[in-house]
């Protein structure tokens, strides 16, 4: 037994992990905080009774984050990651790594046990089995995890996002995150054309698993597409994302940027590679076809938030102010010019991630007024009103009332939750001159049969100088679809089985979201 153990006054308790009778875990002998108040040495086995869930590492506070377009992320507590580790309660089967949790199967149970335990680099190994880029899931993924998390049956879920947050973050500041090549080549050469989240996964694997040459083409100036234009520097801040590109191409993997590979040049760019991945996106943005939709000051998010994130690119002091200032010298599909929202009445119309992001951009240039329309009702305020009647039981994701950064933010500067649901929009109004200057709508409800109608006499109108279409995406662009004659379903996405993601056109794959999975 260790001499600091023998020295210890604590019991010399050993306490099995719930597994194997070989792994035993020592009660930890810091002592904490418990739920109940009382302070005692953390019980790992108790853990998920005695301490209450609690964030390790908190976003800063709204006034701060509204003040600049650094990171929300504040520091994590060390302790507290100890103490949260503990609420993991190792379950017999656990739902956060099956297909109702994680996506890519983290193995949670067990790097929440190596953090418990404080060994941070078998954390980060267990991690990166599994998870080619945890800087930046652990950030911006929804955490169907937590959602399936055996613990929020009858309490709130395991920090999962955190940890994982926690021990990529960890491993970098450690210099354990280094370029590991493939010790062999294959003499294969694979074009990925896109280099969003699924581009850039699909060149990893291929690249280090697989020893292909992997090149991938990037039509912006940056590469990482959605992860580089589309989220918001707040929330995932770029030099992360590069971070990971310049390990990529340490790695031996050649990133050509500035390249529309259109339907065009498709068909040269792939020349010569013995395969290509299509990692495009879903691009095309659903739109609102109301009267008045051609007047000016009505954007798509996309359009809203790329252009913004290419300003910061050209004056990189802003990340520490909220004064940003038009691009200049970087391109992207989107052209124009910088879309301020200073002084406007600003309305986004769609919720998700994607409204929430129009919030927080809106509020940091520094909006008059703020409203956040979503067309379905308000979903239930606690977890355990989801049930089987419902449509949505437990493990399933949990539709409920979420409060994100955004909205936190606009209630500290307007002091309401922006949200306003189960409206629909009816017209965009004009000011005479062009220009958008209210949006009317009114207020619907679900019928017996599903369908919405309208409440009558619940007609208002709206101001609003700049309007943000934030409802999601529709499939592709289709150049290079049809450039490559795939085959297509009825919403014009990408055919591509998950058994060997091939598309109908010989030596093409595709990936993300410009596929249909089978």
């Amino acid at each position: 037994m260790p001499a600091a153990l023998r020295a210890s006054p604590m019991p010399r308790r050993l306490l099995l992990d719930g597994r194997s009778p070989a792994r035993r875990t020592l009660l930890r002998h810091s002592t904490v905080q418990r739920r109940d108040g009382s302070v005692a040495p953390l019980n790992k086995l108790r853990g998920f009774i005695e301490i209450e869930r609690k964030a390790p590492a908190p976003y800063r506070p709204a006034a701060d984050r509204l003040a600049d377009y650094a990171e929300i992320n504040g520091p994590a507590d060390q302790a507290e990651l100890t103490r949260q580790s503990a609420r993991c309660m190792d379950c017999g089967t656990p739902f956060c790594h099956t297909h109702t949790g994680c996506p890519i199967s983290n193995v949670i149970p067990e790097f929440n046990q190596q953090v418990f335990d404080g060994e941070w680099r078998q954390a980060y190994s267990n991690l990166a089995s599994t998870n080619n880029f945890p800087e930046f899931t652990g950030r911006v993924c929804p955490a169907p995890c937590e959602g399936a998390c055996v613990a929020g049956l009858v309490d709130e879920s395991v920090t999962i996002k955190s940890m994982e947050y926690s021990i990529i973050e960890r491993a970098w500041s450690e210099g354990w995150v280094v370029a590991a090549p493939p010790a062999r080549r294959s003499g294969k050469k694979v074009a990925v054309v896109g280099s969003g989240p699924a581009g850039l996964a699909a060149a990893d694997e291929l690249n280090k698993k697989y020893g292909h040459a992997v090149t991938v083409f990037e039509r912006a100036e940056r590469a990482g597409g959605l992860l580089t234009y589309g989220i918001p520097n707040m929330k995932l801040d770029k030099e992360t994302v590069q971070r990971r590109v310049d390990l990529m191409e340490a790695e031996g993997i050649s990133f050509v940027t500035g390249a529309e590979v259109d339907a065009a040049a498709i068909s040269e760019t792939v020349e010569g590679f013995d395969a290509t991945v299509l990692a495009i996106g879903s691009t095309v943005p659903n739109n609102l076809p109301i009267p008045g939709r051609d007047l000016d000051g009505i954007v798509y998010a996309m359009e809203f938030l790329t252009r913004n994130q290419k300003a910061l690119f050209a004056n990189p002091p802003a990340l520490l102010t909220t004064e940003v200032t038009p691009e200049v010298g970087l391109t992207s599909k989107y052209g124009g010019g910088f879309i301020s929202a200073k002084g406007k009445h600003v309305v986004v119309i769609g919720g998700g991630d994607t409204g929430t992001d129009c919030i927080g951009t809106s509020l940091r240039h520094g909006c008059k007024s703020l409203i956040n329309f979503e067309l379905f009702p308000a979903p239930p305020d606690e977890q355990d009103k989801r049930g089987e009647a419902s449509g949505n039981p437990w493990p399933l994701w949990p539709r409920i009332m979420r409060v994100d950064y955004g909205h936190e933010e606009a209630s500290h500067r307007f002091g309401a939750d922006p949200r306003t649901y189960s409206v629909l929009s009816k017209e965009f109004v004009s000011d005479g001159a062009g220009r958008v200057r209210a949006v009317k709508t009114v207020q619907v409800e679900v019928g017996p049969d599903g369908r919405f109608a309208e409440v009558e006499g619940s007609e208002r109108e709206h101001p609003a100088d700049l309007v943000i279409l934030a409802m999601g995406f529709r499939h592709p662009e289709q150049e290079i679809v049809r450039a490559l004659r795939l085959e297509t379903d009825q919403r014009s996405n990408a055919k591509a089985s998950t058994s060997d993601y091939k598309t109908s056109a010989p030596g093409a794959c595709s990936a993300g979201s410009c596929r249909l999975t089978l």
